[in-house]
């Protein structure tokens, strides 16, 4: 949720000790907030959604819900879910998009490789 918070508070061109002030906290107070080092309480939630002009779901609302399922005697046993946040899974995109690129480049590599033998 913190992440959701603090790409809203930058794209309004908002600083922290604003923020702080808005929850009459200190800045320092504040950053650990945005970080998820310290909680932030439901009225605090909303003077935030106040301040960036956006509902307090808006705010929450940075993860992605998954599906896992655990499989037990070929039936669906277990169904479990997890939040993931945006930034992880863009990360693991641009991971995945590299390893895409250097299987491509092996691949022709070996097409390369077996042409020169036949």
């Amino acid at each position: 949720m913190q992440e959701r918070l603090k790409t809203l508070r930058k794209e309004r061109g908002i600083s922290q000790v604003k923020m702080a002030k808005i929850l009459s906290t200190d800045p320092s107070n504040y950053s650990r907030k945005e970080r998820g080092e310290v909680g932030i309480h439901d009225e605090e939630w909303q003077k935030l959604a106040d301040a960036l002009e956006v509902s307090v779901k808006d705010i929450k609302n940075d993860e992605t819900n998954f599906s896992f399922y655990t499989f037990n005697d070929d039936s669906k046993s277990n169904i479990t879910y997890f939040n993931i946040p945006d930034f992880f899974l863009e990360t693991q995109k641009k991971y995945i998009e590299k390893l895409e690129k250097e299987n491509y480049n092996l691949l022709e590599e070996i097409k390369l490789l077996k042409s020169q033998y036949q």
